[in-house]
């Protein structure tokens, strides 16, 4: 039997009901996360949690819960679900009420939910690399909130998909930002290069770690765009996200990246990035 998250109530997910009406359904008005589980252990939790109350404030949603309540929550719903390796996915809307574009007033309930999905690590792209394609940037100017209008990145990965390939890498005219559902870089005379952390890409979790094991590794870092020529003129391209941890790019629309191979800064990150992963030893 599986159980999922219904405002401050671990329930089975049968007895769930969502309300035609719900502001989520109807017009994409909410935010949401998922934080990866491994051995049963929640990771970088509190910082996703974190954004998600930042994403929260900034389409003026109040979260009725305190992030401690929250933390909790999340935990008894993986406990309660026997997960030990896969996902918790969490979002929560303004609510429910008649259909009108303005705001419902304070004495409308925000509407939380959450579920676990099982999944193991990928780790046939990690050691072999994917392919991806570049795909027109056509979502919205606030990528930095993690909002459920998500139509955009689902059209780009279904052209990924279709293509035979892992991911999309999104691009404004020439200005590569990040990709359908990752951040990218791209590795260059043993420098890396990502998108700044502005409204054109989410700050993602698993950015923010790669970014610390590149210090800690001793990869230096710029925060500056990188045009679709640079990309293909990288010696080394990875994505990142809570699914993708650290995987290599070896190919983009045809074009052989580097040598076609994860490669040497590929693998001290992903050695890094799992070095600070709760795996079972």
């Amino acid at each position: 039997m599986a159980y999922s998250l219904w405002n401050d109530q671990i329930v089975e997910e049968e007895s769930i009901v969502v309300s035609p009406e719900d502001r989520g359904y109807q017009f994409g008005d909410g935010i949401y996360e998922v934080v990866k589980v491994y051995n049963g252990n929640m990771f970088t939790a509190q910082e996703h949690i974190d954004r998600f109350y930042a994403s929260a404030e900034k389409i003026r949603l109040v979260i009725p819960y305190t992030k401690d309540v929250l933390h909790k929550l999340l935990h008894e719903l993986v406990e309660k679900n026997n997960l030990d390796n896969g996902h918790v996915y969490f979002q929560i809307t303004r609510g429910a009420i008649s259909r009108n574009h303005v705001f419902p007033d304070a004495s409308v309930p925000a509407v939380l939910t959450g579920n676990v999905k099982v999944s193991e690590r990928p780790i046939a792209n990690f050691e072999k690399g994917v392919k991806a394609t570049f795909v027109e940037d056509i979502r919205w100017l606030r990528c930095d909130i993690k909002s459920l209008n998500l139509l955009g990145a689902v059209l780009a990965k279904q052209e990924a998909s279709e293509k035979g390939c892992y991911e999309a890498i999104l691009h404004r005219g020439d200005i590569v930002t990040e990709c359908s559902s990752a951040n990218v870089y791209g590795i260059k005379d043993g420098t890396l290069y990502t998108h700044p952390a502005d409204n054109f890409i989410l700050n993602g979790i698993t950015r923010q770690v790669i970014l610390t094991c590149a210090a800690e590794i001793g990869l230096p870092v710029v925060e500056e765009a990188m045009t679709k020529a640079d990309v293909l003129t990288m010696d080394e391209v990875i994505v990142s996200s809570v699914s993708s941890e650290v995987t290599p790019v070896i190919d983009v629309d045809g074009h052989v990246i580097g040598q076609g191979v994860p490669g040497e800064w590929t693998r001290k990150l992903q050695q890094a990035f799992e070095a600070k992963l709760p795996l079972a030893k």
